[in-house]
């Protein structure tokens, strides 16, 4: 079984936006309740965000390690396998409660985008999602893709940050990605598995991404 903890954290600090830190504790929330939320915020020792989530602004003001830490509290609180699945529920749920607000800026929205091929619609979206992290975030993303499959490759991962796993543990990650993909598609389910992990001692966080759809 994975086990996961802490380790010696990166002096450096690194932060999401307030926007981003504010839908993903509201993710929670609506997962798991708000005496659930209040629980973990208080086991992660943070409870300076008890009923008070970050500002809804893109100023970078939510550590990394806050994240990271949230991440960990859950899988703590749940065990491994029912935190994987809180975890996968809330990555889900933050792409619906806030990061789709981005895809009219970035032209998701536009009914030319609509009518798009679907692996067209895959090559536009991805990149321009991960621009989102990119632009308003410290979080590293970068999009591939061949012929079968599309990479999308995390080089600095607030999921675990600072933290150390037997096995891949970006399951938040995974459910945005899942949700994402989903929305982009109007409805398709895809395949993704995360392949490596920089908590489990691999250089990035890598999720391997199917072309064809499972429906």
């Amino acid at each position: 079984m994975a086990t996961a903890e802490f380790v010696a954290r990166d002096p450096h600090q690194y932060f999401y936006s307030n926007k981003h830190g504010r839908v993903y504790l509201m993710a929670i929330e609506d997962v798991i309740g708000k005496n659930g939320l209040n629980a973990v915020l208080n086991y992660a020792g943070l409870r300076h965000l008890i009923n008070n989530y970050p500002p809804n602004n893109l100023e970078r003001g939510f550590r990394f390690e806050d994240f990271a830490a949230v991440n960990q509290a859950i899988e703590d609180m749940y065990g491994i396998r029912g935190g994987r699945g809180l975890n996968l529920r809330a990555g889900r749920a933050v792409f619906k409660y806030g990061l789709q607000d981005f895809a009219p800026v970035l032209g998701l929205a536009d009914l030319a985008f609509k009518i798009l091929p679907l692996l067209m619609k895959l090559k536009t979206g991805l990149p321009l999602f991960a621009e989102v992290f990119n632009r308003y975030t410290d979080q590293v993303v970068r999009v591939e893709e061949d012929e079968e499959h599309f990479y999308w490759f995390i080089d600095r991962c607030p999921v675990c940050w600072g933290r150390k796993s037997e096995k891949p543990c970006c399951h938040v990650a995974l459910g945005l990605i899942q949700e994402s993909l989903h929305w982009v598609s109007g409805g398709k389910s895809f395949r993704v598995r995360e392949r490596t992990c920089v908590a489990a001692g691999d250089d990035r966080c890598t999720f391997v991404i199917d072309k064809k759809p499972l429906d």
